[in-house]
């Protein structure tokens, strides 16, 4: 049986941008999740979190994980990605329904 070797190029890996979170209440509360792991993984739940969600992620990452963010942040952790993703959660849902109403 041969090994298979995978490799990648330095020209076939995809760009990475910086994520920068909105200057809003609560943003320094969220940074301190930096500590762990990358704010792109908040751009990506983005996607399809909405405040219940993200209220279930950061309980399951602070009470099973452990990480080291006081619960008493949490809710202005919550506030903050509500106001300033869930409009863009919204907005998206509402352009997905419109393409499968009005093709």
């Amino acid at each position: 049986m041969m090994p298979i070797i995978l490799g990648v190029s330095g020209s076939a890996m995809a760009q990475e941008t910086q994520v920068v979170l909105k200057n809003a209440p609560g943003r320094e509360k969220v940074l301190q999740c930096a500590g762990c792991h990358s704010l792109d993984y908040i751009a990506m739940d983005s996607l399809f979190m909405d405040r219940t969600g993200w209220n279930a992620s950061a309980n399951k990452i602070i009470n099973a994980f452990g990480a080291p963010i006081p619960h008493e942040h949490v809710d202005q952790i919550l506030d903050y990605l509500a106001a300033t993703l869930d409009a863009a959660l919204s907005n998206r849902r509402a352009e997905r329904f419109h393409r499968r109403v009005f093709p």
